[in-house]
């Protein structure tokens, strides 16, 4: 299972960009042990976030799920804002970012990333 994006798919994020900001959407699978892990990254991404003007609008435990098939729960819920998908793009290739990154990856059985665009007449 991937939990880091390729680059690949940063290409394909940048080339889809409606414009705007970015709401990106984490659904995370933690690894035995892995909360620790991923509140240690959660503490060391701040000073990356604040850089680029991210912010994170919701984190949360995942709980009961009441419309999902067998294994589709998930353990946290993040919704992250950034200025721009350029703005993420630029702090993932931070190498400061990269170098904490392992801290994620090593917390995670699986996860899902998606950025988000707000429905016509809403604010994102």
């Amino acid at each position: 299972m991937a939990v880091d994006p390729r680059g690949s798919d940063l290409k394909s994020y940048l080339q889809e960009d409606p414009g705007g900001p970015v709401v990106m959407l984490n659904l995370l699978r933690f690894k035995e042990g892995g909360r620790k892990s991923y509140a240690e990254y959660g503490r060391a991404i701040q000073p990356f976030l604040e850089k680029v003007g991210g912010e994170v609008v919701y984190a949360g435990d995942g709980s009961t799920a009441l419309v999902a098939e067998p294994g589709q729960a998930w353990d946290a819920v993040l919704l992250v804002r950034y200025p721009s998908r350029a703005a993420f793009s630029q702090m993932v290739a931070d190498p400061g970012y990269q170098a904490i990154t392992h801290l994620r990856t090593d917390a995670l059985q699986e996860a899902v990333l998606q950025a988000t665009t707000p429905w016509p007449g809403r604010r994102g």
